[in-house]
Parts: C-alpha cells; structure tokens; sequence
C-alpha cells in the first residue's frame, strides 16, 4: 500500500511538473533583442513625457491644474513609486544579456544608453537609489533581494562610466540583424544612437558641474570637439505620437466628456514669459481664453451673467467646451465685468497662478468644479485635443537639439572651449522654434526685449526653461541646480518654496526599510523640510548639499 501511494505521488509530481511549464513562454535566453526594444524605449518616452506634462510641469510653472491638482500644483509627492522605472531597468537588463551573448555591439550600446537615461531620471528625482545591487533579485544572495541603496555621486559616476561604454560600442556597431521599425527612436541608425550617448553625457557632464567641475569641462570639451552629438531635430531621441487610437498624447479630449483635457492650465508664471517677450511658441503651446472678459464701467453689477457670441448676447452664462471647440471654432466670445466692482484678468490668455488655493475658481470661472472647464482660462492647444491632430510636432522628447545648445551655451558662459555662448544660445532658440514649427519667426523673435543675448546665465537658463514644453524634467533639473528661472511657491504651498524631490515610495519602506533608512541619512535636512523629517520633498541631495541654490 505504501509504495503505491509513493508512486502516486511520484506521478502527480511529474503532471504537475508539466502544467507548470508555459508552452507559450519566451525563454529569458532566446529572446530576440528586437522584440524587447520597442517596450524599454516606448516605456522611457512615455513615462518621461508624462513627468513633463504632470508633476514637473507643475514644479517648473509651465502648467497648473484646476482638478486633481495635488501632485502638480502643491508637490503632493509622498509615497512616489519608481516601480514603472524599474521595471523598464529589468526588460532592458535582460537585452543587455541577449545583446553579450549574441556579440552585438549595437544592442549592448542601446541598452547601456537606456539604462544611463533610466537610472539619471530616478536618481533626479529621489536621490539616492539601487544601483549596483539593483536587477538580480534573481540571484542566490539575501543582499539582492533587499538591495542597498548607492550613493547620488556613485550613480552619477556610473551612467558616465555607462554612456562612454556606449559610446565606445557605437563607434565599431552596425546594425546587422536589427528590426528598423523596431527602433522606435532612431530606426536602426547607429550613428544617431552614438550622438544619442554623448548628448546624455553632455546633460549629465552639466548635472555633476559644481561638484566636478574638472571632470565635467574636460568631458563636455571632448564631446564638442567631436562634433557626435545632437545638431538638428532630426538628431533629436524622441518618440512620435501618431494619432492612432491606441497611440494618443497624455492629456485627451473625449468628446462629451473633456475633463481630463480640460484640467491642464496654463500657469500664468509660463504665460508672462511668453507674452512679454512676443515669444511664437505661446498659440502653438496654449488657446486662448474661450471666454474673454471685457472692461464695462456701465455694468451695474460686478458681472454680466450672459456670454456674447460676435457682439450678440446668447443668454447663457456659459456653454460645454464641446461646443467651443466643435459647434463655434470660429466666433468671438466675450463677457462684460466691472473693473470698479471686481478685479478680472481680460487678457486673451489667461494662466492659473501657482498653486492657488481654489484654482477651479479663478477668474470668475462660472461653473467651478473639479475638472471642469475654466472657459476665462487658457488650456492648452487644440494640437493637443484629439487623436488625429498631432502632425508631426507632437513628440515625447528625451532630449533634443535645442537642449544641447543650451548646455553648451552655459558652458562657454563658464569659459569653456565650446564655441560662443551667444552663437550657442541662438542655436537653442532657433532648434526650439523650428521644432515648433515657427522658424520664420527667428530673426524678430532674437531682437525682442529680454531675449537679445545679456550675457547671463539667467536668460540662458529661461529660454532653456521655455524650449523644454512638454520636457520639464530637464527644467527641474536645471532650477535645482542654478536657480533660474525664478519660481515663487503659491499660496497653497506647504512650504514656501518649490519642492525638490519626491519621497521614498511604501514598497521600500515595507521590504527594505534597513536600507532606505541608510539612504535617507544621506538627505540633508533645510529650513523646509516640514513634519516629513529627511525624506521630504524640501531636503536636499548629495547633488545640491552644500550649495545655496535654489534656495
């Protein structure tokens, strides 16, 4: 009786040994690189596109949101997961192993390339991160299951390392075996992939400049003297937005149901730059109020509680976004207010100032709510509504030509062999505007007040802040680490100045808190830091410790 159970057992054993084989897995060792590289580099854009158009558009003030505002008006960023960011690490770890064991220089020179791109967003934004230990929980070892946290010099000095390698790989790749259609940046070119490498080298050279100011000339010298890097948008890593239904911007307009399109506002700190320069880019970033406010000493009352369409009263007070958009694209709509009774902005673009306390409120909105529509506030463009209307400017960019020039800019300003500041600072203004599709407009738009080369850091580090719409990671980077441009906290701000990092997500805290808790001795407590303790949003990282900047 024993030994037929033994053997029952021992059958079962087998059948269940055979159930739990995937007939339909890809073994980890056969997979083919080009099916892995369209996921790591659509995940990276995307998710890159998506700080530049939420949290950090808020941070920066190229937007503001009148709904579901926490994150990106008032730096709500406890508990922020980088699960998204790691998951890219460990699809592009996992090419980085095919790409050794095939002998393909071209993939191992992508991967590394992403994994420098990966690793600079995380340690950006939180500080110090796994890094060494990160990607082998799979290995036999308790010290990989629960990494320890490396050091933000440490992290720098690697992607450095990393993107050299890269660059390195690059010079002796071809693309043989490559799939074009699934590069989805570049198509298989190589040599854009080099100056790929080397223009994150340059960003990074930047980023690590007061800490290693040596090492950061001597390292942007050499890339410049290259001349490998991004010259043109055709150069630019960016991902496009082809219009398709399942292919569609970050923000949407649903027809009927437009809320979350509507959400996104314009801040009035971006506005006032862009206005007061006669800056191009602004009716191609932002519509115009679809309401506007006119100036009536008559009115008996602060309001008028009616809306014009072309000088006729509708007798409405307001009427759907849908039929703005669709019914009356091109009427004229106006309201009258008293300016003796109550103070309106009438411009015809109109910015939610920074973190307002009840933003879906401003300027008179008639219909406040969360989420729906300001029609006395400026959204953002039509190019940015419906899926079909993207052309061919509405692109997630990694980094672009105009950002090379600005970094190279500074550089010359620091007295760097780089070529002119002013020449470089030009080319970053004419790569933006072009990209924008407004190059016409180049030689008017240089002559303008406050943009005519000053010779500061300032207006270089401004106008950088203007050609990063829709990058704003880069933006936050930047005002961390000089101060420019000038950002002032909203009232709604639970500290008087703009935040600096996003907190440790719960994952850590709850499967790693020995290490996180090393990690965040290594924060620098300020005068802003609040109830959080180190982990918070106000304190600093090795990156900016010891520096007055921003603040």
């Amino acid at each position: 009786m024993t030994l037929i159970c033994g053997l029952a057992l021992t059958a079962c054993d087998q059948k269940l040994d055979e159930m739990n084989v995937n007939p339909y897995g890809i073994d980890p060792t056969e997979v083919n690189p080009n099916l892995l590289m369209p996921t790591i580099l659509a995940a990276s854009a995307q998710n890159y596109a998506s700080l530049g158009v939420n949290d950090l558009a808020g941070a920066v003030q190229h937007t503001q949101k009148n709904g579901w505002y926490g994150g990106h008006n008032t730096y709500s960023w406890e508990n922020m997961s980088w699960t998204g960011w790691y998951d890219i690490l460990r699809n592009n770890d996992l090419l980085y192993n095919r790409a050794v064991t095939m002998e393909s220089k071209f993939f191992q020179g992508v991967s590394l390339t992403m994994k420098s791109f990966v690793f600079g967003n995380i340690t950006d934004l939180w500080g110090d991160a796994p890094y060494t230990d990160a990607l082998k929980g799979n290995e036999n070892s308790m010290d990989f299951q629960f990494p320890q946290f490396d050091s933000q010099e440490i992290i720098y000095k690697g992607i450095i390392t990393d993107l050299k390698a890269a660059v390195q790989l690059f010079e002796n790749a071809n693309n043989t075996g490559v799939v074009p259609a699934n590069d989805l940046y570049f198509n298989g070119n190589v040599e854009k992939w080099k100056r790929f490498a080397n223009s994150l080298l340059l960003r990074y050279y930047m980023r690590i400049s007061v800490k290693m100011p040596a090492e950061a000339k001597a390292g942007v010298e050499a890339i410049y003297a290259s001349g490998d890097y991004i010259k043109n948008a055709s150069h630019d890593a960016a991902l496009d937005y082809t219009g398709g239904a399942s292919d569609i911007w970050l923000t949407r307009h649903v027809k009927l149901n437009p809320d979350d399109f509507t959400r996104y506002q314009a801040s009035q700190t971006f506005l006032d730059q862009l206005i007061g320069t006669n800056d191009p880019r602004l009716t191609v970033w932002f519509a115009p109020v679809r309401v506007q406010w006119v100036a009536d000493k008559t009115l008996a009352t602060a309001t008028d509680n009616n809306i014009w369409r072309n000088g006729e009263p509708l007798g409405v007070l307001t009427l759907p976004f849908d039929d703005f958009v669709v019914l009356y694209p091109k009427d004229k709509f106006t309201r009258r207010y008293n300016p003796d009774l109550i103070s309106l902005n009438d411009a015809l673009y109109v910015g939610l100032p920074p973190a307002l306390v009840i933003p879906e409120s401003y300027n008179g909105n008639p219909s406040p709510g969360q989420g729906t529509h300001n029609q006395h506030v400026s959204t953002l463009a039509d190019i940015y509504q419906t899926a079909g209307s993207t052309g061919d400017i509405l692109k997630a960019r990694l980094i672009s030509s105009a950002e090379v020039s600005f970094i190279f800019a500074e550089a010359a300003l620091n007295g760097w062999s780089v070529g002119s500041a002013q020449e470089n600072y030009n080319a970053g203004i004419e790569k933006s505007l072009a990209s924008w599709g407004q190059a016409g407009k180049l030689s008017k738009f240089l002559a303008e007040d406050g943009v005519a080369f000053n010779n500061t850091l300032e207006q270089i580090m401004v106008q950088k802040w203007v050609s990063s719409w829709t990058a704003a990671a880069e933006s936050f980077a930047d005002y961390k680490r000089t101060g420019f441009p000038s950002l002032a906290a909203g009232p709604q701000s639970p500290q008087p100045r703009v935040a600096l990092r996003f907190q440790y997500g719960n994952d850590e805290y709850n499967n790693n808190s020995i290490n996180i808790n090393k990690a965040i001795e290594n924060l620098q407590l300020t005068d802003y830091s609040g109830g959080f303790g180190k982990d918070s949003q106000w304190s600093k990282s090795w990156l900016y410790q010891g520096t007055t900047t921003p603040w």
